[in-house]
């Protein structure tokens, strides 16, 4: 491998899901993707693979009720988490899912053991909490993963004239993760707790392969938008450790790690840096 791509490597970048994000939430929004991107950080510079540095960022994600994904996932017409999760490694192209997974605090955890533990890509439903159980994961009551806020946007969308879509720009979409580690293997992870007041699971993002990493995040966001009109975001990486964090939404929180530098932004043209050694 060429020296100077081994001086890009390890790089791992990761987004909060694209919308728009009310200014009260923003900051957390903000610091959630800064922590999450130095845990993804750490586990890269200890000589982890890149499929373990996007789970561990995917988790911290999970674990931060200021997100759509784990314990502030937006809540089903039932007033239920209902999650979804996806991992996929580059160097293989193995991935594992899980959809409409229940009672589970990391679901991105739950999809890396469908890829790694069985012959499968996908499980749902009931069978992905119990395939959970075969494997030791503990199961957390459902009121752990509701916050205030998700079940205060979970009425307000139940009232006649309710709007959903307006109601649903307050927390959007997935939270996702993207890594290349020393060796130049790529990994993504993306986890949600899906739409608000959803009837059913959404089906995950398609991957668009073989431009620049600008070139294709706005290739997929051009589709998008004339398609279905429909706005939104991506972090991209390439083998090399080039990097992008690109979205036709009003904002998307992201963040990325390289040569021991902290980028991360929230508007469009924003990108701030700091040494990821200076204190939070």
């Amino acid at each position: 491998v060429p020296s100077q791509v081994i001086d890009m490597l390890p790089v791992v970048v990761v987004h909060g899901g694209a919308g728009h994000i009310p200014k009260e939430r923003s900051e957390k929004s903000t610091t959630g993707v800064c922590s999450a991107v130095r845990a993804g950080y750490a586990v890269l510079q200890g000589g982890g693979s890149s499929m373990d540095a996007v789970v561990e960022a995917v988790s911290q994600l999970e674990n931060n009720p200021s997100f759509n994904a784990g314990c502030g996932s937006v809540l089903n017409i039932k007033g239920e988490v209902e999650m979804d999760a996806m991992v996929m490694d580059g160097k293989t192209l193995a991935s594992g899912a899980v959809s409409i997974v229940r009672n589970i605090a990391n679901p991105i955890q739950l999809a890396r053991l469908v890829m790694d533990k069985t012959s499968h890509v996908c499980l749902a439903g009931e069978g992905a909490n119990q395939f959970a159980r075969s494997m030791g994961v503990p199961e957390v009551p459902l009121e752990s993963l509701i916050t205030d806020y998700s079940r205060m946007r979970w009425k307000k969308n139940l009232e006649p004239g309710a709007n959903p879509v307006a109601c649903q720009m307050g927390k959007m979409g997935t939270v996702g993760a993207v890594a290349v580690d020393i060796e130049g293997n790529v990994a993504s992870a993306t986890s949600t707790g899906g739409i608000l007041n959803k009837m059913e699971g959404r089906v995950g993002d398609t991957p668009i392969i073989g431009q620049s990493v600008e070139a294709a995040s706005d290739l997929g966001l051009a589709y998008m938008k004339s398609r279905v009109d429909g706005l939104g975001g991506v972090v991209t990486v390439d083998p090399q450790g080039h990097w992008a964090a690109r979205f036709s939404s009003l904002q998307m929180s992201w963040a990325a790690a390289q040569k021991n530098t902290l980028h991360y932004g929230l508007y469009t043209g924003e990108h701030f840096t700091q040494s990821i050694d200076e204190p939070r």
